[in-house]
């Protein structure tokens, strides 16, 4: 296992969360642990893998940007985020439907059932 520099780790993670999101992250740590933007707390290990992450990903969309868009396609676009946003709409509006358990019993009619019928020595609590 190699040691891992914390300030050479951070400020990689700063260099690529900048690139990534364009802004600074705000890094917090407490004994070994470290939390980005208030979210859940990782390793110094995590924190340089994540940095590998952001790094990668964030060269794909610079060539995508890159590349120059035409008219056509935006409008393309706001019409498939207006069918998007219509789609959860409906999903709400609708019914869930439950399943049967097939025998209609509840929990406590079921583990009477099984008391009853089984050959030990095992009896009902008080209440039931």
């Amino acid at each position: 296992m190699s040691k891992l520099d914390k300030d050479q780790v951070i400020a990689d993670f700063t260099a690529a969360y900048q690139q990534a999101h364009g802004k600074k992250p705000h890094i917090e740590a407490a004994s070994g642990w470290f939390s980005v933007d208030g979210g859940k707390n990782v390793r110094l290990a995590q924190l340089a893998e994540a940095a590998a992450e952001l790094s990668t990903s964030s060269k794909k969309p610079t060539k995508a940007a890159a590349k120059p868009a035409s008219k056509a396609p935006a409008k393309a676009d706001t019409a498939t985020k207006a069918s998007k946003t219509a789609q959860p709409k409906a999903a709400k509006k609708a019914t869930v439907k439950v399943k049967d358990s097939g025998n209609g019993l509840t929990a406590k009619e079921l583990w009477r059932q099984k008391l009853q019928q089984g050959a030990t020595n095992a009896r009902l609590p008080r209440g039931f």
